[in-house]
């Protein structure tokens, strides 16, 4: 699939983040001119708050002067920090932190599928990605977190089911415009800020894989589903997380 997306442009949020640093090599080197977003700024990259609507509407006129098109917009902003406060029992999660969570992970992605879908229906073609969680299609399994401080919030998995739904109604109302609409359910990713042991052989060991994802295990996915080898795919949710949700 080499340089398989030569000319397309292509919006990602969450740039900066561990995954997202991984999408823009994988999609640069297949020929894309990768518009990276995040609201961390970095060099290169287009720093933009996914909550605010103004600057939403201001991006997307942006890069339709500078490209006159858009043809993939990947939604992979998300907000889960690993703080105790949103890692609270759920008797004692706040309002402020559920509205927060919603907001980055949910109104974003709402607020980018509608101003760039409506580039995208002037096109007559598009291609949305959004990006989901396995915790937006099973619960938690809180027996291996124990004491740890790193579990799933409740807003979380719900703002992640919402993603997979979004997806799903986009697919229909976007169907006849040209537009797919499909979802990407990444599993849980060992990174240099994985520190507990204990966590990760009992995550491993719920995997059929019996491992946690590297970084690099979902660049093949995200290529997918932006190529033209997903070309007939749309509403589908691609769950890659080493059989996780299959037991």
């Amino acid at each position: 699939m080499d340089k398989c997306l030569k000319g397309k442009i292509i919006i990602l949020t969450g740039a900066n983040g561990l995954l997202g640093k991984e999408y823009e090599s994988t999609l640069h080197k297949a020929g894309a001119k990768v518009i990276p977003i995040d609201i961390t700024p970095e060099k290169g990259t287009y720093c933009m708050d996914v909550t605010d609507e103004t600057a939403i509407k201001l991006m997307c006129k942006d890069v339709i002067e500078d490209y006159d098109k858009i043809d993939i917009l990947i939604n992979n902003a998300m907000y889960n920090p690993k703080t105790m406060d949103m890692h609270c029992p759920f008797e004692e999660f706040s309002l402020e932190n559920w509205n927060r969570l919603m907001e980055v992970n949910l109104t974003g992605p709402f607020m980018l599928c509608r101003e760039v879908g409506k580039q995208m229906v002037k096109q007559g073609y598009g291609n949305i990605i959004n990006v989901s969680s396995t915790y937006g299609v099973v619960a938690p399994d809180q027996r291996i977190y124990d004491n740890t401080g790193i579990n799933s919030s409740v807003a979380y998995g719900v703002s992640k089911a919402g993603i997979i739904q979004l997806t799903k109604y986009l697919a229909s109302y976007f169907g006849g415009k040209g537009i797919r609409v499909n979802c990407l359910t990444p599993g849980g990713v060992l990174s240099e800020t994985t520190k507990d042991e204990s966590f990760i052989k009992n995550y491993s060991y719920r995997t059929m894989l019996g491992r946690m994802a590297n970084k690099k295990d979902y660049c093949g996915a995200i290529l997918f589903l932006c190529s033209d080898a997903s070309s007939y795919m749309t509403g589908a949710n691609l769950i890659i997380d080493g059989g996780w949700t299959a037991w």
